[in-house]
């Protein structure tokens, strides 16, 4: 069972927390080494579970997607010309088991012309045949050539490289000028930027007391001429070349996205030419390394296979951004971590354990989404507080905000803040259900701003409840304020912060992150006290419990640090606290369920015939009026 607050706070720790001083991470972050990186996990102790598990979901639907691109009918008006006629389905310029060669150049240029320089020609490969898949070394039609490549002051100093593939038939050259030997219709060109620029973060911190900072001078020293955020070439030293291996009659106007942007039509024949795409997508991010004044030459291995039309289009799913990017790559950004810890899983992780555990996290989805429903149902028919803890709700709030407070202050995805933001809402929500909250306009904030006033529900106060609850919290900050106060202590003398606004709130999550999981006991005590557990929202508890179990599974199956599986284990021992009290608190016709009614008035409203036995009223069924006349408060939500 997921501790309150504590979900969110494991999301937001997910969602990117801020890297420490000199650290580059993935996405070119700056931190300070190895130091930070566990300065930052002692801060952070809580990863994402499911972040391998969303990105392989995400990637099966936008596979759907295309898929259900191709079952449909193209549009009418794509397949007319000009004219109104309909256009005739196009064919492929080089048919199959076509003699090609291949030329690769590669220049600082973004449009290439320098056909007659020997030293930009990588690579030369004559008489490929055009969907072969049995040649080469390994048998498979593919063909590799590794060399170095001499980059020039400019790249080193965050210039660009490109890299320029033509494939001719047999026979002809892809210079333009060299008019004997070219041919448009017999000649197939693409090219892109092979470094890739990565943004790298500096975040100044620092040992409050001391004001010492493990953070590299050299990355000091970076961070005040290029500011915090600096853009940083990179180079991976692998790249291969598809050609995929197609002949469908493609009617030019209709081919679904993303797949148009490959196929590229002759204007004027109409047909098209063969589909050339640029796989990178097993290159990890890990792999890149950043390009300097110190390099004088950079490493490429250079592929060509050919590559069938499923598979491409599963490449081409996967290279279309995110529909979250019409908010800007500095709301919604996927970081590199994910990405690679997507690729990891599919090529490391066992299919059937992989198939495992997507279904599974469809389930664990479910239940969360049923547990949100279920609570929110639980707090909107409540009529009776008895039994339950009114302060967790307002440490719940608590919780919420300061998780809300760490993720801006650590510039987190915008997703995730909106996520945090409506969780924060919700549980100000519940408060408006535990207590009569009113405005007094009689007696305003600095004269001006009605005053917001809190008074406990009757059904609370008439209670034992509030005695219990007050009781269970003062012996809970007995244990609380002094782990707090040496949680601080620890993190005020051993790890660096922004400033003291920073340290209160990464001081305030970790703390909460690890200890969170006690500000369930008062509702254990309440219960032991009322010798009954009638009150709870059981349906919602017990999909909170399942999916406990299913980050159990996954907290041992799944590489993760120690403190996420301790964190695991604490809440099974709550929730099986929870099950021992409802298995010991048997059913009692005076306790009170969820809608305020006691088993002692259904009986008194339904008097039971002469020698039949007593009936009892179950737990989370709303009791019947006399005469079986709905009231009209029902009758409005039927």
């Amino acid at each position: 069972m997921a501790v309150p607050g504590t979900e969110v706070a494991a999301a937001a720790a997910a969602a990117g927390p801020a890297p420490g001083p000199g650290q580059v991470t993935s996405n070119g972050s700056a931190g300070g080494g190895e130091a930070a990186a566990a300065e930052t996990q002692r801060q952070q102790p809580a990863p994402n579970a499911w972040q391998v598990i969303k990105g392989v979901l995400f990637r099966i639907f936008i596979i759907w997607a295309i898929s259900s691109w191709f079952r449909r009918g193209p549009a009418p008006q794509e397949q007319s010309s000009a004219g109104g006629t309909p256009r005739a389905p196009s064919r492929n310029l080089f048919p199959k088991d076509t003699l090609m060669d291949l030329y690769v150049y590669i220049s600082e240029h973004e449009h290439f012309t320098d056909f007659n320089v020997s030293s930009a020609l990588f690579w030369q490969k004559r008489d490929l045949v055009y969907g072969d898949w049995t040649s080469g070394e390994n048998a498979d039609g593919c063909y590799e050539h590794y060399g170095e490549v001499d980059i020039s002051q400019s790249v080193q100093q965050n210039g660009s490289i490109y890299i320029h593939v033509y494939f001719t038939k047999s026979g002809f050259h892809p210079d333009p000028r060299q008019k004997n030997l070219y041919r448009r219709l017999a000649t197939v060109h693409t090219s892109r930027m092979i470094n890739k620029y990565k943004r790298r973060r500096f975040q100044k911190t620092k040992n409050l007391l001391t004001g010492e900072t493990e953070a590299d001078p050299e990355m000091i020293k970076r961070a005040e001429d290029y500011g915090p955020v600096e853009v940083i070439s990179h180079w991976h030293p692998n790249l291969t070349i598809n050609m995929v291996d197609d002949h469908t009659p493609w009617v030019k106007g209709s081919v679904p996205p993303p797949l148009d942007q490959y196929v590229k039509f002759d204007a004027i024949s109409g047909d098209y030419y063969p589909i050339l795409y640029f796989n990178d997508y097993w290159n990890l991010q890990k792999d890149y390394f950043p390009i300097n004044e110190t390099l004088q030459r950079l490493p490429f291995r250079l592929s060509f296979c050919p590559l069938s039309l499923w598979r491409w289009q599963l490449y081409a799913a996967q290279s279309t951004k995110s529909p979250w990017n019409f908010l800007g790559e500095d709301l919604y950004e996927q970081s590199d971590e994910e990405q690679d810890s997507v690729k990891v899983a599919l090529l490391e992780t066992n299919p059937y354990l992989l198939a495992l555990t997507i279904i599974v996290s469809i389930v664990h989805s479910i239940f969360e989404f049923l547990a949100f429903k279920n609570d929110i149902q639980f707090w909107n028919s409540r009529q009776s507080l008895e039994g339950l803890s009114v302060r967790s709700v307002f440490f719940g709030v608590f919780q919420s905000l300061v998780v809300l407070l760490y993720i801006l202050d650590n510039e987190t995805n915008f997703v995730v803040q909106v996520s945090v933001f409506i969780g924060l809402l919700i549980d100000l929500w519940k408060i408006t259900k535990v207590m009569d909250v009113r405005l007094d306009r009689e007696n305003k904030v600095a004269g001006v701003f009605p005053r917001i006033t809190f008074k406990d529900k009757s059904t609370y106060i008439e209670s034992s409840t509030k005695v219990y609850d007050d009781m269970a919290f003062r012996y809970l900050s007995w244990i609380l304020f002094p782990l707090l106060g040496c949680y601080a202590v620890y993190s005020l003398l051993y790890l660096e912060h922004k400033g003291w606004y920073s340290w209160v709130l990464s001081m305030l999550y970790g703390f909460l992150l690890t200890f969170g999981f006690i500000t369930m006991t008062p509702q254990l005590f309440i219960n032991y006290k009322l010798k009954s557990v009638a009150h709870l929202p059981w349906r919602m508890l017990t999909y909170k419990a399942l999916n406990t179990f299913i980050d159990d599974l996954f907290a041992f199956v799944i590489k993760m640090p120690m403190m996420y599986r301790i964190g695991c284990l604490r809440d099974d021992v709550v929730f099986f606290i929870y099950l021992y009290q409802r298995w010991i608190y048997r059913v009692d016709l005076t306790r009170v369920n969820e809608f305020g009614v006691s088993g002692e008035d259904q009986v008194s409203s339904h008097p039971p015939l002469p020698g039949s036995p007593p009936t009892t009223l179950p737990v989370g069924v709303p009791p019947s009026p006399p005469g079986g006349e709905k009231p009209p408060e029902d009758k409005k939500k039927d």
